[in-house]
C-alpha cells in the first residue's frame, strides 16, 4: 500500500456518496507498499448521524486507486477473487458494493475500489516465529484448495516475460545499486528461463504474502490476509516460494530453517505438495527472489518523488538470491 494520489475530504465525500455506509468522520493516506493509493477511510453509520465524530467509533474501510501495473480489465479479476475466497472461509476483506451494485469506481481518473476493513496487523520481521509460520502455511494451503474450482484466470504479469522487460530497463543503471548487479540478474534470468518448469500444479495465488499483508491478532492469531493485487494464475510452489522468501530470513537476511519447516508443515497438513513440486522448489525459490528483486530495483532506480511512500532495498533480495543459489533447503 502506498499514497501515490492525494485525495481532499470533498474528494473521498464525493465518493462516498455512491454508498450506503454513513458520513465521512476521518481519513488517513497507507505509506506501506509499492503499488497503488491506500486510504484508511471511518465514517459514521447512517443511523449515528446526529452524533459528533468524537462519540461514534465509526465503521471503517480501505480505499484503493490503482496506480501502476495494472490494467482496468484486470481489475474484476481481483474482486471476484476476494469474494470467491471470502465465501469459502477465507478470511480477507470483501469489497463494498455501490447503491447501483457496482463494486469498481472511478476517482482523480484512476479506478477506485472500496473494501472491508480487516481487525490485527502484520508482523515485524524481528518478531517473526515459527507459530506465524504454521498458521501462514495452513491458510495458504487452504486459499490454495479453495481457489483450484475458481472460473476466472488472470496471467501472472510478473513472470518470465515480464522480467526480461524489466531487466532491459534496468540494466543500464543496475549497477547504481550494487557493482555486479547487472550481472548477477542477467546471467540468473538467463538460467531460470532454461529451467523455468512448465506444468506444476497451478490455480489462483495470492503472489504478495509479505509480513505486511497477513494480519494477527495480539495473540499471534492469524485474523486475515489482505492486498490481492498481484494475485494470479500460476503455481501454487511459486506462491509457497514467495512466502519462504518473505518470512523465512531474519532482519540481517540470515536464513531461519525452522520457520520453513514451519510453513511447510501447516501447508502439507491441508494441501500436500508433489514429488515434482518438491523438485522444483529450489528453482522456484531463485525465481521468487529474482522477481522481488527486480521490481525493487526498478522502483529504486526510479522514485516517485511527489508520493508517500515506503521504498524497498533491493539489496535484500539480491542476499536471497545468492542464498538461494548456494544452498538447497
Amino acid at each position: 500500500m502506498a499514497v501515490y494520489t492525494p485525495l481532499t475530504k470533498q474528494d473521498i465525500e464525493s465518493f462516498l456518496a455512491q454508498y450506503d455506509v454513513g458520513a465521512l468522520v476521518d481519513f488517513k493516506g497507507i505509506a506501506e507498499g509499492v503499488s497503488n493509493t491506500n486510504y484508511l477511510i471511518t465514517v459514521t453509520p447512517s443511523n449515528d448521524g446526529d452524533r459528533t465524530p468524537q462519540q461514534v467509533r465509526g465503521d471503517k474501510f480501505i480505499l484503493t486507486l490503482f496506480e501502476k501495473r495494472f490494467k482496468i480489465e484486470e481489475l474484476p479479476y481481483f474482486v471476484s477473487l476476494m469474494e470467491w475466497w471470502a465465501a469459502r472461509g477465507i478470511s480477507c476483506p470483501k469489497p463494498i458494493h455501490m447503491r447501483d451494485g457496482r463494486t469498481l469506481s472511478a476517482l482523480k481518473e484512476r479506478p477506485a475500489l472500496m473494501t472491508s476493513f480487516l481487525d490485527g496487523a502484520g508482523v515485524e520481521p524481528r518478531k517473526i516465529t515459527p507459530e506465524h509460520l504454521l498458521q501462514l502455511g495452513t491458510l495458504v494451503g487452504k486459499m490454495h484448495v479453495a481457489g483450484a474450482e475458481f472460473p476466472h484466470n488472470r496471467a501472472n504479469g510478473l513472470s518470465l516475460p515480464a522480467w526480461e522487460h524489466i531487466i532491459d530497463e534496468i540494466a543500464p543503471r543496475a549497477d547504481e545499486i550494487k557493482p555486479g548487479l547487472k550481472s548477477l540478474i542477467s546471467e540468473e534470468y538467463n538460467y531460470l528461463s532454461e529451467h523455468w518448469p512448465q506444468d506444476l500444479p497451478s490455480g489462483p495465488i495470492h503472489a504478495d504474502l509479505f509480513p505486511d499483508n497477513v494480519f494477527f491478532d495480539r495473540n499471534r492469531k492469524l485474523t486475515g490476509i489482505i492486498d490481492f493485487y498481484f494475485a494470479c494464475h500460476d503455481f501454487w510452489a511459486y506462491d509457497l516460494a514467495i512466502c519462504v522468501n518473505a518470512w523465512c530470513f531474519d532482519e540481517r537476511h540470515r536464513f531461519v530453517s525452522d520457520r520453513v519447516q514451519a510453513l511447510m508443515q501447516g501447508y502439507n497438513d491441508v494441501r500436500p505438495i508433489s514429488s515434482e513440486e518438491e523438485a522444483m522448489f529450489p528453482l522456484l525459490l531463485r525465481g521468487a527472489s529474482l522477481r522481488f528483486l527486480l521490481t525493487r530495483s526498478q522502483d529504486f532506480l526510479n522514485p516517485s518523488h511527489s508520493a508517500e511512500v515506503t521504498t524497498k532495498d533491493p539489496l535484500e533480495y539480491v542476499a536471497k538470491l545468492e542464498f538461494f543459489q548456494n544452498h538447497k533447503l
